[in-house]
């Protein structure tokens, strides 16, 4: 992360960032400030472990790509229940656990953020799930690759 990407303090500061680093024909800088503004939202909600904090990062990644297609800021209506319900890592284990594939993970391709899909933290943190999740996101993850 460069200096300028670290400096950024909010998820807001992090957006004009981006717009500006895209103006300026710089899209590895508009990706870093995506991911900075990730990062930071997910730290504002209070991820008490890594884990909890890369599953919190992964729900407002989604966030973000349902915002940039949407035209307007979206939450991930369905994904905030379940981990009211459930938790955070509860709900990434059903998330990912579904027989469809979640649709946010080719969303989440297409914009660079790939590395904050439930299936990529899964891999990430394969001892907080169960056996079946992490074999689920490896078969996921493979498909998209190609392998």
């Amino acid at each position: 992360m460069t200096d300028h990407i670290a400096k950024l303090k909010t998820p807001k500061d992090c957006a004009v960032f981006e717009i500006n680093a895209t103006e300026r024909g710089r899209p590895d800088l508009a990706l870093a400030a995506r991911k900075r503004a990730v990062e930071l939202r997910a730290i504002e909600h209070g991820a008490t472990t890594d884990v909890e904090r890369e599953c919190l990062e992964a729900v407002f990644a989604y966030e973000q790509v349902l915002s940039a297609k949407n035209g307007k800021k979206t939450r991930a209506s369905r994904t905030w229940p379940m981990i009211e319900r459930h938790g955070i890592l509860e709900a990434v284990e059903r998330a990912v656990n579904r027989k469809e594939e979640t649709v946010g993970y080719t969303a989440l391709v297409e914009m660079g953020l790939e590395d904050y899909a439930f299936e990529a933290v899964i891999l990430r943190h394969p001892s907080y799930f169960s056996a079946s999740a992490v074999q689920r996101s490896q078969e996921r993850i493979n498909q998209h690759n190609g392998t």
